[in-house]
């Protein structure tokens, strides 16, 4: 793979890329820089909006907004109007706790984790499942940092990483309730292979990992195996995300703090780079109700 910079925006710790097929534009945001990023595939920023608190994560509703995942709080935001709803606060959470990786699941509900944003992490994670009403439930819990959540294409299981872990299990899913089933380890990662961030599955049922302490991003076969590592222009990819028209541009975002011997090989870090895949991803679900 042959991956280019589409958005040198180089953020602080840019995330969460999210492919919206009606508009045609990539949305993402940069956590730390609290910055919620419009991208065109071919141009690059279109729009950006800031935030008061950091910006962990966002998804698409099926209205046209974008349901957004601050530091403590799930919010409902407009881009055409700047209008911003209070959806709920998940928890309550630990004060050293913020939200962090989520996304629309199958069933129409926003699906989110927590993490202890110390330096020295405990088992304080959890992960989320919110509806149009801001009703919010537990659903897991355990970790140090909640990532890398992704949907087989059937809908039928669940991925979702522990960063610190390091490792990735597989839950199985009900779509139509939005209910978890029995948790399955698979895969155990270590920094060298890469920390798993954040991921996405393909339509073969792969699963894709940002490993953020190895530039790469590892897709996983359905038993756990990486069958391929596809080296980025970046030491900290973050997410990827399958975009454009048929699904086959995969953008990366990337991570900016990292040595700075490595910025000087790597200048463009905390940007978003895209390259052509030979495999398509699956469609991303929009929040319903709202």
């Amino acid at each position: 793979m042959q991956f280019d910079c589409i958005a040198d925006i180089r953020g602080s710790l840019t995330e969460s890329p999210v492919w919206d097929d009606r508009r045609g534009m990539l949305f993402c945001c940069d956590i730390l820089d609290r910055i919620v990023y419009e991208i065109d595939l071919e141009k690059g920023v279109s729009r950006q909006w800031h935030f008061e608190t950091e910006v962990a994560s966002l998804g698409l509703c099926e209205s046209g907004r974008l349901v957004i995942a601050l530091a403590r709080e799930v919010i409902l935001f407009d881009p055409e109007t700047g209008n911003r709803q209070v959806l709920c606060t998940p928890g309550p959470e630990p004060e050293t706790n913020r939200l962090n990786d989520g996304k629309v699941g199958p069933d129409g509900c926003f699906w989110v984790g927590s993490m202890d944003d110390r330096p020295q992490k405990k088992t304080l994670g959890r992960l989320y499942r919110i509806d149009a009403q801001g009703n919010h439930a537990v659903m897991t819990q355990g970790f140090k940092v909640s990532n890398g959540l992704a949907w087989s294409p059937d809908g039928r299981t669940l991925y979702h990483s522990d960063s610190r872990g390091p490792s990735i299990d597989r839950y199985e899913f009900d779509p139509a309730a939005g209910a978890l089933g029995k948790r399955h380890r698979f895969a155990d990662l270590d920094e060298a292979t890469g920390r798993p961030d954040g991921g996405a599955c393909d339509a073969d049922g792969c699963y894709w990992s940002a490993g953020v302490s190895a530039g790469v991003l590892n897709r996983f076969d359905r038993d756990g195996n990486i069958i391929k590592r596809h080296e980025v222009p970046a030491p900290a990819p973050t997410m990827p995300c399958f975009c454009g028209p048929d699904l086959k541009t995969l953008a990366v975002t990337s991570h900016r703090a990292v040595d700075p011997q490595l910025l000087g090989r790597f200048p463009q870090s905390g940007s978003v780079f895209a390259a052509r895949s030979a495999v398509a991803g699956t469609p991303v679900f929009r929040m319903k109700g709202v």
